[in-house]
Protein backbone atom coordinates (compact mmCIF):
# COMPACT_ATOMS: atom_id res chain seq x y z
CA UNK A 1 0.00 0.00 0.00
CA UNK A 2 1.30 3.45 -0.91
CA UNK A 3 2.22 6.17 1.57
CA UNK A 4 2.86 3.76 4.41
CA UNK A 5 6.08 3.69 6.40
CA UNK A 6 7.05 1.38 9.24
CA UNK A 7 8.39 3.06 12.37
CA UNK A 8 11.25 1.41 14.25
CA UNK A 9 9.68 0.02 17.42
CA UNK A 10 12.45 1.08 19.81
CA UNK A 11 12.66 4.61 18.38
CA UNK A 12 8.88 4.93 18.40
CA UNK A 13 8.41 4.03 22.06
CA UNK A 14 11.40 6.12 23.13
CA UNK A 15 9.59 9.11 21.69
CA UNK A 16 6.64 8.67 24.07
CA UNK A 17 6.80 11.08 26.99
CA UNK A 18 5.06 10.31 30.32
CA UNK A 19 4.36 12.28 33.44
CA UNK A 20 4.91 10.83 36.91
CA UNK A 21 1.56 9.02 36.87
CA UNK A 22 2.21 7.13 33.68
CA UNK A 23 0.02 9.31 31.46
CA UNK A 24 1.07 9.97 27.86
CA UNK A 25 1.75 13.68 27.34
CA UNK A 26 3.09 13.72 23.83
CA UNK A 27 3.70 11.31 20.96
CA UNK A 28 6.25 12.43 18.41
CA UNK A 29 4.90 10.22 15.63
CA UNK A 30 1.17 10.80 16.23
CA UNK A 31 0.80 12.25 12.73
CA UNK A 32 1.91 8.88 11.31
CA UNK A 33 -1.05 6.92 12.80
CA UNK A 34 -3.40 5.26 10.27
CA UNK A 35 -7.19 4.80 10.46
CA UNK A 36 -8.91 1.48 11.01
CA UNK A 37 -10.37 1.66 7.50
CA UNK A 38 -6.89 2.19 6.09
CA UNK A 39 -5.60 -0.85 7.98
CA UNK A 40 -8.43 -3.10 6.74
CA UNK A 41 -7.94 -1.87 3.18
CA UNK A 42 -4.21 -2.59 3.41
CA UNK A 43 -4.83 -6.15 4.65
CA UNK A 44 -7.45 -6.70 1.95
CA UNK A 45 -5.00 -5.70 -0.78
CA UNK A 46 -2.32 -7.94 0.74
CA UNK A 47 -4.65 -10.93 0.58
CA UNK A 48 -5.87 -9.96 -2.89
CA UNK A 49 -2.27 -10.08 -4.19
CA UNK A 50 -1.80 -13.63 -2.87
CA UNK A 51 -2.46 -15.94 -5.84
CA UNK A 52 -2.91 -18.96 -3.59
CA UNK A 53 -5.81 -17.29 -1.75
CA UNK A 54 -7.45 -16.15 -4.99
CA UNK A 55 -8.14 -19.71 -6.13
CA UNK A 56 -8.35 -22.08 -3.18
CA UNK A 57 -10.07 -25.42 -2.57
CA UNK A 58 -11.31 -26.04 0.99
CA UNK A 59 -13.18 -28.93 2.55
CA UNK A 60 -15.21 -28.90 5.74
CA UNK A 61 -18.65 -29.25 7.31
CA UNK A 62 -21.46 -26.72 6.82
CA UNK A 63 -22.92 -25.06 9.91
CA UNK A 64 -25.30 -22.10 10.53
CA UNK A 65 -26.52 -22.28 6.93
CA UNK A 66 -28.88 -19.49 5.83
CA UNK A 67 -30.38 -19.12 2.36
CA UNK A 68 -31.25 -15.42 2.15
CA UNK A 69 -34.35 -14.25 0.28
CA UNK A 70 -32.04 -12.44 -2.16
CA UNK A 71 -30.69 -15.83 -3.26
CA UNK A 72 -27.31 -15.47 -1.53
CA UNK A 73 -26.10 -18.24 0.79
CA UNK A 74 -24.38 -17.52 4.10
CA UNK A 75 -22.78 -20.32 6.14
CA UNK A 76 -19.80 -21.41 8.23
CA UNK A 77 -17.33 -24.05 7.12
CA UNK A 78 -15.71 -25.92 10.00
CA UNK A 79 -13.55 -28.88 10.96
CA UNK A 80 -12.58 -30.32 14.35
CA UNK A 81 -10.44 -27.31 15.32
CA UNK A 82 -11.48 -24.19 13.39
CA UNK A 83 -14.15 -22.48 11.34
CA UNK A 84 -14.36 -19.78 8.67
CA UNK A 85 -17.28 -17.69 7.42
CA UNK A 86 -18.37 -18.19 3.82
CA UNK A 87 -20.71 -16.57 1.32
CA UNK A 88 -21.97 -17.77 -2.06
CA UNK A 89 -23.69 -15.18 -4.20
CA UNK A 90 -26.92 -15.93 -6.05
CA UNK A 91 -25.25 -16.20 -9.46
CA UNK A 92 -23.11 -19.12 -8.21
CA UNK A 93 -25.75 -20.62 -5.88
CA UNK A 94 -28.17 -21.10 -8.81
CA UNK A 95 -25.72 -23.50 -10.43
CA UNK A 96 -25.72 -25.98 -7.53
CA UNK A 97 -27.31 -29.36 -8.22
CA UNK A 98 -28.06 -30.02 -4.54
CA UNK A 99 -29.37 -28.09 -1.52
CA UNK A 100 -26.73 -27.38 1.14
CA UNK A 101 -27.71 -28.18 4.73
CA UNK A 102 -26.22 -27.97 8.20
CA UNK A 103 -23.97 -30.96 8.89
CA UNK A 104 -23.18 -31.60 5.23
CA UNK A 105 -19.52 -32.12 4.29
CA UNK A 106 -18.52 -30.26 1.12
CA UNK A 107 -15.67 -29.06 -1.06
CA UNK A 108 -15.59 -25.27 -1.65
CA UNK A 109 -13.80 -23.62 -4.57
CA UNK A 110 -13.41 -19.88 -4.16
CA UNK A 111 -11.29 -16.98 -2.98
CA UNK A 112 -10.40 -15.37 0.34
CA UNK A 113 -11.01 -11.68 0.91
CA UNK A 114 -11.49 -9.16 3.70
CA UNK A 115 -14.83 -7.56 4.46
CA UNK A 116 -13.50 -4.08 5.21
CA UNK A 117 -16.42 -2.82 7.28
CA UNK A 118 -16.13 -5.55 9.93
CA UNK A 119 -12.43 -6.25 9.54
CA UNK A 120 -12.98 -10.01 9.07
CA UNK A 121 -11.89 -12.31 6.31
CA UNK A 122 -14.23 -14.80 4.65
CA UNK A 123 -14.36 -17.22 1.77
CA UNK A 124 -16.30 -16.20 -1.34
CA UNK A 125 -17.47 -19.55 -2.74
CA UNK A 126 -17.79 -19.96 -6.50
CA UNK A 127 -18.48 -23.70 -6.62
CA UNK A 128 -19.48 -26.42 -4.16
CA UNK A 129 -19.60 -30.22 -4.24
CA UNK A 130 -20.78 -32.75 -1.69
CA UNK A 131 -18.22 -34.72 0.28
CA UNK A 132 -20.50 -37.15 2.09
CA UNK A 133 -22.66 -36.31 5.09
CA UNK A 134 -21.46 -34.67 8.30
CA UNK A 135 -21.18 -36.69 11.48
CA UNK A 136 -24.13 -35.03 13.22
CA UNK A 137 -26.35 -35.29 10.17
CA UNK A 138 -25.41 -38.97 9.79
CA UNK A 139 -26.36 -39.59 13.44
CA UNK A 140 -29.64 -37.76 12.86
CA UNK A 141 -30.54 -39.92 9.86
CA UNK A 142 -29.48 -43.12 11.62
CA UNK A 143 -31.63 -42.42 14.71
CA UNK A 144 -34.56 -41.26 12.58
CA UNK A 145 -34.57 -44.51 10.61
CA UNK A 146 -34.21 -46.58 13.79
CA UNK A 147 -37.11 -44.93 15.62
CA UNK A 148 -39.30 -44.97 12.52
CA UNK A 149 -38.84 -48.74 12.24
CA UNK A 150 -39.78 -49.12 15.91
CA UNK A 151 -43.04 -47.26 15.28
CA UNK A 152 -42.36 -44.14 17.34
CA UNK A 153 -43.61 -41.96 14.48
CA UNK A 154 -46.85 -43.87 13.85
CA UNK A 155 -49.99 -41.76 13.60
CA UNK A 156 -51.94 -44.41 15.52
CA UNK A 157 -49.95 -43.61 18.65
CA UNK A 158 -50.47 -39.85 18.52
CA UNK A 159 -52.89 -38.40 21.08
CA UNK A 160 -55.42 -35.66 20.24
CA UNK A 161 -54.80 -32.16 21.57
CA UNK A 162 -57.49 -31.14 24.13
CA UNK A 163 -60.16 -28.83 22.71
CA UNK A 164 -60.28 -26.49 25.71
CA UNK A 165 -57.16 -27.05 27.86
CA UNK A 166 -57.05 -25.25 31.19
CA UNK A 167 -53.31 -25.65 31.90
CA UNK A 168 -50.61 -25.36 29.23
CA UNK A 169 -47.25 -26.82 30.25
CA UNK A 170 -44.18 -25.31 28.59
CA UNK A 171 -40.70 -26.83 28.58
CA UNK A 172 -38.18 -24.27 27.36
CA UNK A 173 -35.54 -21.84 28.56
CA UNK A 174 -36.68 -19.46 31.30
CA UNK A 175 -35.22 -16.49 29.43
CA UNK A 176 -35.52 -15.40 25.82
CA UNK A 177 -38.31 -14.60 23.39
CA UNK A 178 -39.76 -18.12 23.17
CA UNK A 179 -41.62 -18.12 26.49
CA UNK A 180 -42.68 -14.51 26.02
CA UNK A 181 -44.18 -15.31 22.62
CA UNK A 182 -46.06 -18.32 24.00
CA UNK A 183 -47.44 -16.31 26.93
CA UNK A 184 -48.49 -13.40 24.70
CA UNK A 185 -50.23 -15.57 22.12
CA UNK A 186 -51.90 -17.86 24.68
CA UNK A 187 -53.28 -15.12 26.94
CA UNK A 188 -54.45 -13.11 23.94
CA UNK A 189 -56.44 -16.07 22.64
CA UNK A 190 -57.81 -17.07 26.05
CA UNK A 191 -57.17 -14.90 29.15
CA UNK A 192 -58.38 -17.77 31.38
CA UNK A 193 -55.70 -20.24 30.34
CA UNK A 194 -53.00 -21.05 32.92
CA UNK A 195 -49.41 -21.44 31.70
CA UNK A 196 -47.05 -23.60 33.77
CA UNK A 197 -43.40 -23.17 32.79
CA UNK A 198 -40.81 -25.81 33.65
CA UNK A 199 -37.44 -24.19 32.79
CA UNK A 200 -35.01 -26.60 31.10
CA UNK A 201 -31.75 -26.23 29.25
CA UNK A 202 -32.41 -26.38 25.49
CA UNK A 203 -28.80 -26.33 24.31
CA UNK A 204 -25.45 -27.75 25.32
CA UNK A 205 -24.20 -30.78 27.22
CA UNK A 206 -26.78 -32.46 29.44
CA UNK A 207 -29.71 -30.58 27.90
CA UNK A 208 -31.31 -33.74 26.45
CA UNK A 209 -31.38 -35.44 29.85
CA UNK A 210 -32.95 -32.37 31.47
CA UNK A 211 -35.62 -32.15 28.77
CA UNK A 212 -36.48 -35.85 29.18
CA UNK A 213 -36.60 -35.48 32.99
CA UNK A 214 -38.89 -32.46 32.60
CA UNK A 215 -41.33 -34.40 30.42
CA UNK A 216 -41.42 -37.28 32.91
CA UNK A 217 -41.87 -34.90 35.87
CA UNK A 218 -44.81 -33.11 34.24
CA UNK A 219 -46.44 -36.50 33.65
CA UNK A 220 -45.78 -37.89 37.13
CA UNK A 221 -47.31 -34.82 38.80
CA UNK A 222 -50.00 -34.41 36.11
CA UNK A 223 -49.20 -30.70 35.87
CA UNK A 224 -50.73 -29.87 32.49
CA UNK A 225 -53.42 -30.77 29.97
CA UNK A 226 -51.00 -30.35 27.06
CA UNK A 227 -47.23 -29.79 26.85
CA UNK A 228 -45.36 -27.46 24.48
CA UNK A 229 -41.72 -28.40 23.87
CA UNK A 230 -40.20 -25.22 22.45
CA UNK A 231 -36.93 -23.67 21.33
CA UNK A 232 -35.92 -20.89 18.94
CA UNK A 233 -33.98 -21.45 15.75
CA UNK A 234 -30.31 -22.37 15.51
CA UNK A 235 -27.76 -24.58 13.85
CA UNK A 236 -27.89 -28.38 13.85
CA UNK A 237 -25.55 -28.36 16.84
CA UNK A 238 -27.80 -25.94 18.75
CA UNK A 239 -30.90 -28.05 18.11
CA UNK A 240 -29.17 -31.35 18.78
CA UNK A 241 -30.71 -32.08 22.24
CA UNK A 242 -34.06 -32.48 20.45
CA UNK A 243 -32.48 -35.13 18.21
CA UNK A 244 -31.38 -37.32 21.14
CA UNK A 245 -32.97 -40.74 21.64
CA UNK A 246 -33.66 -40.10 25.34
CA UNK A 247 -35.88 -37.12 24.45
CA UNK A 248 -37.68 -39.03 21.68
CA UNK A 249 -38.57 -41.90 24.03
CA UNK A 250 -39.71 -39.52 26.78
CA UNK A 251 -42.08 -37.86 24.29
CA UNK A 252 -43.35 -41.26 23.12
CA UNK A 253 -44.01 -42.43 26.70
CA UNK A 254 -45.78 -39.21 27.73
CA UNK A 255 -49.42 -39.56 28.71
CA UNK A 256 -49.87 -35.81 28.25
CA UNK A 257 -50.17 -34.75 24.58
CA UNK A 258 -47.05 -32.94 23.37
CA UNK A 259 -46.67 -30.23 20.73
CA UNK A 260 -43.13 -29.91 19.39
CA UNK A 261 -42.07 -26.40 18.33
CA UNK A 262 -38.33 -26.55 17.80
CA UNK A 263 -36.43 -24.10 15.59
CA UNK A 264 -37.83 -22.30 12.57
CA UNK A 265 -40.45 -23.46 10.09
CA UNK A 266 -37.86 -25.23 7.91
CA UNK A 267 -36.18 -27.04 10.83
CA UNK A 268 -37.23 -30.63 11.52
CA UNK A 269 -35.98 -32.49 14.60
CA UNK A 270 -36.59 -36.02 15.86
CA UNK A 271 -38.93 -34.57 18.51
CA UNK A 272 -41.15 -33.19 15.71
CA UNK A 273 -41.71 -36.67 14.31
CA UNK A 274 -42.43 -38.31 17.68
CA UNK A 275 -44.65 -35.58 19.14
CA UNK A 276 -48.42 -35.72 18.87
CA UNK A 277 -48.39 -32.48 16.88
CA UNK A 278 -45.65 -30.44 15.23
CA UNK A 279 -45.74 -26.62 15.12
CA UNK A 280 -43.47 -24.60 12.81
CA UNK A 281 -42.70 -22.03 15.54
CA UNK A 282 -43.31 -21.60 19.31
CA UNK A 283 -45.95 -18.94 18.58
CA UNK A 284 -47.75 -21.32 16.25
CA UNK A 285 -47.65 -23.97 19.01
CA UNK A 286 -49.51 -21.60 21.34
CA UNK A 287 -52.12 -21.02 18.64
CA UNK A 288 -52.58 -24.77 18.17
CA UNK A 289 -52.80 -25.45 21.91
CA UNK A 290 -55.07 -22.58 22.95
CA UNK A 291 -58.36 -21.99 21.12
CA UNK A 292 -59.39 -18.42 20.47
CA UNK A 293 -62.11 -17.78 23.07
CA UNK A 294 -63.62 -15.02 20.93
CA UNK A 295 -63.99 -17.39 17.99
CA UNK A 296 -65.62 -19.94 20.32
CA UNK A 297 -68.09 -17.30 21.49
CA UNK A 298 -68.89 -16.41 17.90
CA UNK A 299 -69.54 -20.09 17.14
CA UNK A 300 -71.88 -20.35 20.13
CA UNK A 301 -73.75 -17.25 18.96
CA UNK A 302 -73.93 -18.77 15.49
CA UNK A 303 -75.39 -22.00 16.91
CA UNK A 304 -77.91 -19.93 18.92
CA UNK A 305 -79.03 -18.09 15.81
CA UNK A 306 -79.33 -21.31 13.81
CA UNK A 307 -81.37 -22.89 16.60
CA UNK A 308 -83.62 -19.83 16.87
CA UNK A 309 -84.20 -19.79 13.09
CA UNK A 310 -84.97 -23.53 13.11
CA UNK A 311 -87.49 -23.09 15.90
CA UNK A 312 -89.15 -20.18 14.11
CA UNK A 313 -89.43 -22.23 10.91
CA UNK A 314 -90.83 -25.11 12.93
CA UNK A 315 -93.46 -22.84 14.47
CA UNK A 316 -94.36 -21.37 11.08
CA UNK A 317 -94.75 -24.88 9.67
CA UNK A 318 -97.02 -25.90 12.54
CA UNK A 319 -98.99 -22.69 12.12
CA UNK A 320 -99.53 -23.46 8.44
CA UNK A 321 -100.75 -26.95 9.33
CA UNK A 322 -103.03 -25.48 11.95
CA UNK A 323 -104.55 -23.06 9.47
CA UNK A 324 -105.14 -25.90 7.02
CA UNK A 325 -106.91 -27.86 9.71
CA UNK A 326 -109.07 -24.86 10.56
CA UNK A 327 -110.10 -24.62 6.92
CA UNK A 328 -111.32 -28.20 6.88
CA UNK A 329 -114.62 -29.18 8.49
CA UNK A 330 -113.20 -32.56 9.34
CA UNK A 331 -110.53 -31.09 11.63
CA UNK A 332 -112.46 -28.28 13.27
CA UNK A 333 -112.93 -30.24 16.45
CA UNK A 334 -109.23 -30.86 17.25
CA UNK A 335 -108.27 -27.19 16.74
CA UNK A 336 -108.05 -26.64 20.47
CA UNK A 337 -105.40 -29.34 20.79
CA UNK A 338 -103.34 -27.76 18.03
CA UNK A 339 -103.61 -24.36 19.68
CA UNK A 340 -102.44 -25.82 22.96
CA UNK A 341 -99.41 -27.39 21.28
CA UNK A 342 -98.65 -24.08 19.62
CA UNK A 343 -98.55 -22.47 23.06
CA UNK A 344 -96.30 -25.26 24.33
CA UNK A 345 -93.86 -24.65 21.49
CA UNK A 346 -93.89 -20.93 22.27
CA UNK A 347 -93.07 -21.71 25.91
CA UNK A 348 -90.18 -23.94 24.82
CA UNK A 349 -88.79 -21.13 22.71
CA UNK A 350 -88.90 -18.71 25.62
CA UNK A 351 -87.46 -21.31 27.98
CA UNK A 352 -84.58 -22.08 25.60
CA UNK A 353 -83.82 -18.37 25.20
CA UNK A 354 -83.71 -18.01 29.00
CA UNK A 355 -81.39 -21.01 29.31
CA UNK A 356 -79.03 -19.58 26.71
CA UNK A 357 -79.07 -16.18 28.39
CA UNK A 358 -78.45 -17.70 31.85
CA UNK A 359 -75.61 -19.87 30.53
CA UNK A 360 -74.00 -16.85 28.89
CA UNK A 361 -74.23 -14.77 32.08
CA UNK A 362 -72.82 -17.67 34.14
CA UNK A 363 -69.84 -18.11 31.81
CA UNK A 364 -69.25 -14.36 31.83
CA UNK A 365 -69.30 -14.32 35.65
CA UNK A 366 -66.96 -17.33 35.75
CA UNK A 367 -64.57 -15.54 33.39
CA UNK A 368 -64.45 -12.46 35.66
CA UNK A 369 -63.97 -14.65 38.75
CA UNK A 370 -61.11 -16.62 37.21
CA UNK A 371 -59.41 -13.42 36.06
CA UNK A 372 -59.63 -12.06 39.62
CA UNK A 373 -58.23 -15.31 41.05
CA UNK A 374 -55.36 -15.31 38.59
CA UNK A 375 -54.48 -11.77 39.67
CA UNK A 376 -54.83 -12.63 43.37
CA UNK A 377 -52.60 -15.73 43.09
CA UNK A 378 -49.86 -13.83 41.28
CA UNK A 379 -46.53 -14.07 43.15
CA UNK A 380 -45.95 -10.41 42.34
CA UNK A 381 -49.09 -9.49 44.32
CA UNK A 382 -47.70 -11.32 47.34
CA UNK A 383 -44.40 -9.48 47.08
CA UNK A 384 -46.10 -6.07 46.97
CA UNK A 385 -47.70 -6.84 50.35
CA UNK A 386 -44.29 -6.96 52.03
CA UNK A 387 -43.43 -10.62 51.56
CA UNK A 388 -40.27 -11.95 49.95
CA UNK A 389 -39.13 -15.16 48.26
CA UNK A 390 -35.89 -16.86 49.31
CA UNK A 391 -34.07 -19.07 46.78
CA UNK A 392 -31.09 -21.35 47.13
CA UNK A 393 -29.40 -22.94 44.11
CA UNK A 394 -32.29 -21.84 41.93
CA UNK A 395 -34.94 -23.47 44.18
CA UNK A 396 -37.40 -21.82 46.57
CA UNK A 397 -36.60 -22.34 50.26
CA UNK A 398 -39.67 -23.49 52.19
CA UNK A 399 -38.16 -24.60 55.51
CA UNK A 400 -35.43 -23.32 57.84
CA UNK A 401 -33.96 -26.82 57.85
CA UNK A 402 -33.02 -26.37 54.21
CA UNK A 403 -30.49 -23.67 55.18
CA UNK A 404 -27.18 -23.87 57.00
CA UNK A 405 -24.46 -21.41 57.89
CA UNK A 406 -22.47 -20.19 54.91
CA UNK A 407 -25.20 -20.87 52.33
CA UNK A 408 -25.52 -18.34 49.51
CA UNK A 409 -29.15 -17.31 49.01
CA UNK A 410 -31.15 -14.98 46.74
CA UNK A 411 -33.91 -12.82 48.25
CA UNK A 412 -36.59 -11.55 45.85
CA UNK A 413 -38.58 -8.44 46.87
CA UNK A 414 -41.25 -6.44 45.09
CA UNK A 415 -38.75 -3.96 43.64
CA UNK A 416 -35.80 -6.24 42.94
CA UNK A 417 -33.52 -8.94 44.36
CA UNK A 418 -30.44 -9.21 46.57
CA UNK A 419 -27.86 -11.90 47.30
CA UNK A 420 -27.16 -12.81 50.93
CA UNK A 421 -25.18 -15.26 53.06
CA UNK A 422 -26.53 -17.24 56.03
CA UNK A 423 -24.39 -16.50 59.10
CA UNK A 424 -26.21 -18.46 61.79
Amino acid sequence: MKNVSIVNKETFFNDLFYDGKGMILKMKYANMAITVSYLNQYIKEKIANDEYLNHILIKGEISNFKHHYTGHMYFTLKDEKSLVKCIMFKSYAQKLNFTPKDGMKVFILGSVSVFERDGVYQVYAQAMEEDGVGDLYAKYQELKEKLEKEGLFDETHKKPIPTMPKVIGVLTSQTGSVIRDIINVSTRRNPNVYIRLLPVAVQGEGAAEKIADGIRYMNEKNLADVLILARGGGSLEDLWPFNEEIVARAIYDSEIPIISAVGHETDFSISDFVADLRAPTPSAAAELAVPDIYEVKQKILGYQNRLRISLIKKVELMQMRYEKCMASTVFKEPTRKIQEQYLVVDQYIKKLENIIKTKYEKEKSNFVELTAKLDAYSPLKTLTRGYSITEKDGKIVKKVAELKSGDEILIRLADGKRNATIRD
